[in-house]
């Protein structure tokens, strides 16, 4: 009996996810989890053959909430279901453990086929992430400057973009705010830039931030 568990923050999207995977593996054991916290409880708790999880809730990232389930159960397959653009998200998902990427804008085959080729202990990627992870072995010098940004760093840069305070940041990542200039410093250092405001009208430019914007 394969036991899957749905983490998202949104209850219709949960929903609509659980009603697909109830067709198309009906006998399934699937569980919910709304947050980061609740998806890490209830994986101490209960043994699971894969996670769906998506990237943009509140509290804990995605990202982070990856890496920390990933020292959990370093063996329990991840497949993260996002509606952030591959090009934002994936590879970091990718090398941080997930075992697939998928956008929400998917269609629902697609879905059944990413989670059974997962289970089948393989891995899964649409064309579009394919093709990321081609591009990823250019040498750094023909990369974007983004892509030099740790996954803590890079989630700063977004954040200072979309025109938060670096003491609403602070408090969203739970640290001080001299941690968060530091990680500005670095930022701009990287990205050979000189404030926020360049950083943002980079972030713009280069479609890193147009879904957090909506």
């Amino acid at each position: 009996m394969t036991r899957m568990l749905i983490v998202d923050d949104h209850a219709v999207v949960r929903h609509g996810v659980k009603q697909i995977l109830s067709e198309q593996f009906q006998s399934a054991v699937i569980g919910e989890a709304q947050n980061a916290e609740e998806m890490l409880d209830r994986v101490r708790k209960s043994n699971w053959d894969i996670v769906v999880l998506d990237v943009g809730m509140p509290g804990k990232s995605g990202l982070d909430a990856l890496k920390e389930l990933k020292q959990l159960r370093p063996k329990l397959p991840v497949l993260v279901l996002s509606a952030y653009p591959e090009d934002q998200l994936a590879l970091r998902m990718l090398k941080a453990g997930a075992a697939g990427y998928l956008s929400k804008d998917s269609a629902p085959n697609e879905l059944v086929q990413a989670l059974r080729k997962i289970l089948g202990g393989g891995k899964f990627v649409s064309a579009a992430v394919a093709e990321l992870l081609a591009l990823n072995l250019e040498s750094d010098l023909e990369k974007p400057l983004h892509e030099q940004l740790s996954d803590r760093e890079y989630q700063v840069m977004c954040l200072i973009a979309v025109g938060k305070s670096l003491k609403d940041i602070a408090d969203d990542l739970c640290v001080g705010i001299s941690t968060i200039n530091t990680y500005r410093a670095r930022i701009l250092e990287k990205m050979r830039l000189k404030n926020n405001t360049e950083l943002t009208h980079y972030a713009i430019e280069n479609h890193l931030v147009n879904r957090l914007l909506k």
